[in-house]
């Protein structure tokens, strides 16, 4: 486990505020971090604004091919998934600053590279290589606000930074639209390789003085991590979770993956419009995140609280598929990711509710892994399925069947938890 350094004095007594940094509370770290993810947001789904754009594909030389464009997402996604799980670790033996700044480094690199690009092979290879750079950020995240914060203060401290997926999603769509008209495809890459270059300023002022320190000698026995990581292995309840997990995560990486082009194709909105009208729903998204962290600190009913907002997320798309007007299916698809965002705080809360904290980081690297490799094949099966059937909705159909069989799997777990 990742330890910092820590102020000798707090550290000594043992309390609640025994990981708060040197100086006084740094709202400046998980601002940073806001800043970061709001980065990596961007650069994940800049592609999903291409999709539709003629100039984008005759580019890569694939026409309107929606399981090649969907690939671009999916490549992404698995190569990110892998990351996550097998280079957290480097969080361990590199200093968060560090580490932070190799990363975004490599960010800006690749957008550039993608710009330049016009080879749709080179492109899958670059969105790879793209997601094993973004692929230990939340980890290295969650590991800084931890030991930079105390106990009660670190379910604001991560919210803050958690933002950082539904504000990129809700600014990243129109921007990216914005730039895609004004500029061409091209300058959607280079913007966001641009960026980097504030954000890491920001990153650097933020995160610095953070160090790490000597690994703490006090260790769980490993005879009690062996037994608690074999109770983990078999414990059924934890699987119901991660496959749920996958649910979840289909969910959302089918919308930020298709939302424009579902718009756009499916719905018949007009590309201008659909830059702005696109963004309503990861707005909604935002607010459920929000009010989901705060009941989620005062009510206890954690599979339930999840059960109900996979739930309505799915009544919601159902409800999208039979709107036409504009107003009406913003409306609708709002509904249904305002009512996930409300789920995203529980999710995290019922596995740390159902799991031994002994194996917290092994049944978090399982949980993550698992619903980002599952995630990440969500978009290049809803384009297989819209170019076999020829219709749009056929994609939003798969994503309400995946969200109808996580709740349907949740149900012996929502009396427990």
């Amino acid at each position: 486990m990742t330890t910092f350094e820590t102020n000798t004095a707090s550290t000594a007594t043992g309390g609640e505020d025994s990981c708060t940094p040197e100086k006084p509370i740094r709202w400046a770290i998980p601002l940073a971090l806001l800043a970061c993810v709001l980065l990596a947001f961007f650069d994940k789904i800049s592609i999903a604004a291409l999709f539709s754009d003629a100039r984008f594909q005759q580019a890569m030389g694939i026409d309107f091919d929606t399981t090649r464009l969907g690939i671009l997402m999916s490549a992404f996604l698995l190569s990110y998934g892998f990351s996550s799980v097998l280079l957290s670790g480097l969080g361990d033996r590199i200093a968060p600053l560090r580490l932070l700044s190799g990363m975004m480094a490599a960010w800006c690199v690749l957008m550039v590279l993608m710009g330049l690009t016009h080879n749709y092979a080179v492109m899958v290879t670059l969105r790879i290589l793209l997601g094993v750079a973004e692929g230990p950020l939340f980890p290295l995240a969650f590991a800084i606000v931890r030991h930079t914060f105390p106990q009660r203060l670190q379910a604001r401290a991560t919210m803050l930074w958690l933002l950082g997926t539904p504000v990129g999603a809700a600014i990243g769509f129109p921007l990216s639209l914005w730039l895609l008209n004004t500029f061409g495809w091209q300058s959607t890459f280079f913007a966001m390789a641009l960026l980097t270059l504030p954000v890491l300023a920001l990153v650097r002022s933020g995160l610095r003085g953070i160090r790490l320190s000597p690994a703490d000698r006090a260790a769980i026995p490993p005879p009690a991590r062996r037994a608690a990581r074999r109770q983990l292995l078999v414990s059924a309840h934890f699987w119901m979770i991660c496959i749920f997990n996958i649910a979840f995560l289909t969910y959302l990486w089918g919308i930020n993956g298709w939302l424009p082009g579902y718009l756009i194709k499916g719905k018949g909105i007009h590309l201008e419009h659909a830059g702005w009208l696109s963004s309503m729903p990861f707005i909604a998204m935002l607010i459920g995140e929000v009010l989901g962290a705060w009941l989620s600190d005062r009510v206890n009913r954690r599979a339930a609280a999840c059960f109900i907002a996979l739930a309505g997320a799915a009544l919601g798309l159902a409800a999208v598929m039979q709107l036409s007007t504009p107003l009406a299916v913003i409306a609708a698809m709002s509904f249904s990711t305002f009512m996930w965002g409300t789920g995203a705080p529980n999710i995290f809360a019922l596995l740390a509710k159902a799991t031994h904290p002994h194996v917290s980081a092994t049944a978090g690297g399982i949980f993550n892994g698992l619903g980002n490799f599952a995630g990440a094949l969500s978009p290049a099966v809803m384009g297989a399925l819209i170019a076999a059937t020829q219709n749009m909705d056929s994609g939003l159909i798969f994503l309400t069947i995946m969200a109808a069989l996580g709740c349907v799997l949740l149900l012996p777990l929502l009396t427990r938890y």
